[in-house]
């Protein structure tokens, strides 16, 4: 059997998961948490050989969770769990060490298959997250916003005006409207708007 520790802030998609696993003869769910931080209390005690890992949590969050997991050296497979498939959101679970990522639209048997082929230590990733992969290996580095730019634009994303912001940062207006032409650039668009929508996809705002 495979034994299982879930990880969700929301007991009701604990509770859908833990009746899920314990109908099948293959798994056995030695525990639950609600948070990253909990979520390592408790895989020290049981042991498991799979994490299912939520990643929007609060207190401590699920990629929080598998670097600290990795750094003590637990032989758990963290296999993702989420409702989030952006850049943002998927790019650092891999590099913290997660063994494969899915979305929470799966079916039973895709979950099951990708319990057991992460317990086996494969790779499992949902076909739009792997198309992310593939697009963010394919395209250059992004140059990130300075910590100035990304002020500017939460505050136009706050329904503020070019001239309120300047108000608000201390700077002149002129000055908001190079740190907004700058964004634009380095986020690939033409206006506030879609510079906005852009941010708040890539986890910015």
């Amino acid at each position: 059997m495979i034994g299982l520790v879930i990880v969700d802030d929301h007991p009701v998609v604990r509770d859908g998961l833990r009746g899920m696993f314990t109908g099948d003869s293959r798994f056995e769910v030695l525990g639950e948490a609600g948070d990253g931080r909990e979520a390592l209390a408790v895989t020290g005690s049981v042991d498991p050989d799979v994490v299912l890992m939520d990643l929007r949590m609060p207190g401590m969050d699920g990629v929080t969770a598998i670097k600290a997991l990795v750094s003590r050296g637990s032989r758990a497979r963290v296999l993702v769990l989420t409702t989030y498939d952006t850049d943002a959101d998927v790019l650092p679970a891999i590099k913290a060490g997660a063994t494969g990522y899915l979305l929470k639209d799966a079916s039973r048997d895709e979950l099951f298959r990708a319990v057991e082929a992460a317990h086996r230590g494969e790779s499992v990733l949902s076909p739009a997250v792997a198309g992310r992969l593939m697009g963010s290996l394919r395209s250059p580095a992004q140059e990130p916003l300075s910590q100035r730019e990304l002020e500017v634009l939460g505050l136009i994303a706050r329904g503020n005006s070019n001239k309120e912001a300047a108000s608000r940062l201390f700077i002149s207006e002129a000055t908001v409207k190079t740190h907004l032409l700058h964004a634009y650039a380095k986020l690939g668009v033409r206006d506030r708007a879609a510079a906005v929508a852009v941010a708040f996809e890539r986890g910015l705002l």
